[in-house]
């Protein structure tokens, strides 16, 4: 099939959305489709798609994005009427089997596609927590969400979010990780225990909390004096990785503190090594996250996960990490006192608390490959069999669920039983104006990895 994967957001900028555009789209021409992904960016669209990975032709950039203010974070979107104009002329031109939309309510060109697209339209909704501005598009996005032969949703939350303004019925397709990513790098040590944050610095991620927890390890929680935190005997190091509107603030505020490294953004293979040498990944966000990419790509590479206890977080990671309360430093700093202390009591004491070898393995179920088996899945469904230009027929479709071994792969949409069985590979996947409908795939929370990924107990 010719598949064109959209993204609202700038693709010359990382993000959580961007990062799943471009790893699905790598992953289904790994399966033998053609894949481009369509976005906002200013620069030569060949030289980018070489840097992110893409094919030369895969990557389709309409124009400039600015920023906009959007559940406590800054989303990158084009929003001229040019840019706009630039992505239809390209979908009417290139005329894909079925046109993928990430974000379909994100302001920008994700719009005039929904409205106007002769291509059959998939959406998958990322977002978690809602705003004014999004409530207020309601009564539009469930005329225009109609469009929507499919649709799909990252994680129970982003789904409640999507039906909230748009109402229909959604299938948890989670999001993918790159589980070989570990496999050709060698992790990065440091002589301490060392905690890894990760994530733009602004509110909602919560750096400040962890910078509060971390200044007072081994202090048994007495609070740090004001108006300057005192510096507390080293006990571990922390990297605090990526930037924002906060950095400025915090360093001055914390800079200072021996143990802390601001690493600023780091690339892909950085990030790689960092996961694999730190003791701890810690995710200390405040809300509005609908998934938790990262936590993943940390269990996969047998880290400790300490993590507030959002509901996103929790669906994801099931038993697999220590959650503590959302803004709470002293919870957070008793979190990561303990993570420390399993980690000085070896494999065994891990196992105790965080099942972190079974973490690996639970983690890689979610494979950007077995997400991209889904979704190919999904597509054919909307398809006509006289319109797909794969190879040959949909009997030996790549990704397909005849394909062999895809019925069996873990995550695999065409997992779960009989023909008869909801949410098999072979029920029709469902209408968007009904408010019942297939089940997502989707990992059974406190499952054990060796048990595989079975149905959603929930209809979302």
């Amino acid at each position: 099939m010719r598949i064109a994967l959209v993204c609202p957001y700038s693709l010359e900028m990382p993000g959580g959305v961007q990062g799943q555009v471009i790893g699905l789209a790598k992953a289904l021409t790994a399966l033998g489709h053609e894949a481009a992904v369509i976005g906002p960016g200013r620069g030569d669209s060949r030289s980018l798609a070489e840097q992110l990975g893409l094919a030369g032709d895969g990557l389709v950039l309409v124009g400039g994005s600015v920023g906009l203010p959007a559940n406590g974070s800054v989303a990158p979107v084009a929003l001229s009427p040019a840019a706009s104009l630039a992505a239809l002329r390209h979908l009417w031109r290139a005329r894909y089997d079925v046109v993928h939309i990430h974000e379909p309510f994100a302001p920008g060109i994700t719009w005039p596609i929904l409205a106007s697209s002769a291509s059959p339209l998939v959406g998958t909704f990322h977002r978690a927590g809602s705003d004014l501005a999004y409530d207020l598009v309601s009564p539009l996005a469930r005329v225009l969400a109609r469009r929507l032969a499919v649709r799909c949703a990252v994680s129970k939350e982003a789904a409640r979010t999507a039906r909230r303004v748009a109402g229909g019925s959604y299938v948890l397709m989670g999001n993918g990780i790159d589980t070989g990513r570990f496999s050709s790098v060698e992790p990065l040590r440091t002589e301490a225990p060392t905690i890894l944050f990760v994530g733009r610095h602004e509110r909602r991620k919560g750096l400040e909390v962890l910078l509060e927890a971390f200044t007072r390890l081994g202090s048994g929680g007495a609070p740090a004096p004001e108006p300057e935190p005192a510096p507390a005997p080293v006990r571990a190091t922390l990297w605090v990785a990526g930037e924002g509107p906060e950095t400025p603030r915090l360093k001055r505020a914390y800079g200072s503190l021996e143990g802390i490294e601001w690493l600023g953004r780091i690339g892909d293979e950085d990030l790689s090594r960092r996961l694999l040498g730190a003791d701890v990944l810690c995710a200390p966000s405040l809300g509005g996250e609908s998934f938790g990419v990262v936590l993943l790509e940390a269990l996969a590479a047998s880290t400790v996960v300490v993590a507030s206890d959002l509901p996103g977080y929790r669906d994801v990671v099931g038993d697999h990490a220590l959650l503590v309360p959302p803004g709470d430093s002293e919870a957070l700093r008793a979190g990561l006192e303990k993570a420390l202390g399993a980690v000085a009591g070896g494999e065994s004491s891990r196992a105790t608390w965080a099942d972190v070898p079974s973490g690996a393995g639970w983690a890689r179920q979610w494979s950007m490959e077995s997400l991209a088996r889904r979704y190919a899945d999904a597509y054919q469904s909307v398809v006509p069999a006289s319109h797909r230009r794969a190879r040959s027929g949909s009997a030996s479709e790549p990704g397909s669920a005849s394909e062999p071994g895809s019925a069996s792969e873990p995550g695999s949409a065409s997992e779960s039983g009989s023909a008869s069985e909801p949410g098999s590979a072979s029920e029709k996947w469902p209408v968007a104006r009904g408010e019942g409908g297939r089940r997502g795939v989707w990992p059974e929370r406190g499952r054990r990895a060796s048990g595989g990924v079975l149905d959603s107990t929930d209809h979302v």
